[in-house]
């Protein structure tokens, strides 16, 4: 089961991210999104993060133009039907996926893969209501998708060998490596990273610590490139909030429980830096921390 062409479903963050990979690594990619905006501002995006990957000296500028060639994008979702590999990266809400691989079925070959990008939504679940759960599977790619080396390939109870098999080697051909996870929730980046920022805004709310004392104390204590808040705000702190609330219902222990403060941040829309504010502000030259 050779793939060669990709549909991907979502022109956001990470599907603007995983079309550039894709489309890098030699395969032609059809992008689509309810938005031409969004479409056209993340082709402006991937032509930019290319050429200050030619900057870089990581490509060429020959390997641009062959990129940027291989990219096409469509507001018709049935479009995608043709693609061999379809990747959902669309928002991290079960029911806009759910509806948009209901509405992709009828146009699908028999042989297309479908996948999504979801961080810690049930594969198994989202498999069941198509016609092809033993060729579907989790397909997680980390932000920012150019630069994070890891893709988290998730089997749901039905997803066969093959498909495993075609999206393991979908992987080495994209440069990265993989790590095969269990379906149950947050699967193994998010199960072990969520609640680590949890408990920091835990340590913020209960007052053991400023933000800025907090993301030091981790930085340099623990030698991790950004600090739990700085990264909470990177990620989007509705995202963190909706993981947690998934692996508290899915898991049912109080440990996973979502702090009051990270639900009260998401009902100011405080979500971090796509809104310029969260648990830093944004809008100034420096981030400053909000508390």
């Amino acid at each position: 089961m050779e793939i060669k062409s990709v549909g991907i479903v979502g022109a956001g963050q990470m599907g603007n991210g995983i079309a550039h990979v894709f489309a890098l690594a030699g395969f032609d990619v059809l992008m689509t999104d309810i938005s031409q905006d969004s479409l056209d501002s993340a082709v402006a995006l991937i032509q930019r993060n290319l050429d200050r990957q030619v900057q870089r000296e990581k490509i060429s500028a020959e390997d641009v133009a062959k990129t940027m060639a291989r990219i096409k994008t469509t507001l018709k979702l049935a479009d995608l039907g043709q693609s061999d590999l379809v990747i959902e990266a669309a928002t991290e809400r079960e029911t806009v996926k759910t509806a948009i691989f209901e509405d992709l079925l009828p146009h699908l070959k028999p042989s297309t893969i479908l996948t999504s990008n979801t961080s810690s939504i049930s594969i198994t679940r989202l498999a069941s209501r198509t016609d092809r759960p033993e060729k579907f599977m989790g397909f997680h790619f980390m932000n920012p998708v150019p630069i994070m080396q890891l893709v988290e390939l998730i089997r749901g109870i039905a997803t066969n060998e093959e498909t495993f098999n075609a999206c393991l080697a979908v992987v080495e051909k994209l440069g990265k490596t993989s790590a095969s996870a269990e379906d149950f929730p947050g699967f193994i980046v998010n199960r072990i990273l969520m609640p680590m920022i949890n408990e920091a805004i835990y340590t913020l709310y209960e007052g053991v610590g400023s933000v800025k004392s907090i993301d030091t104390s981790l930085k340099l204590g623990a030698n991790h490139p950004m600090g739990p808040l700085e990264l909470a705000d990177f990620i989007g702190l509705d995202t963190c909030l909706s993981i947690m609330n998934v692996l508290h219902d899915g898991l049912a222990d109080t440990k996973y429980r979502p702090c009051p403060l990270l639900t009260k941040y998401v009902e100011a829309g405080w979500l971090g830096r796509k809104t310029d504010r969260g648990f830093y502000d944004y809008r100034g030259p420096e981030p400053v921390p909000t508390r």
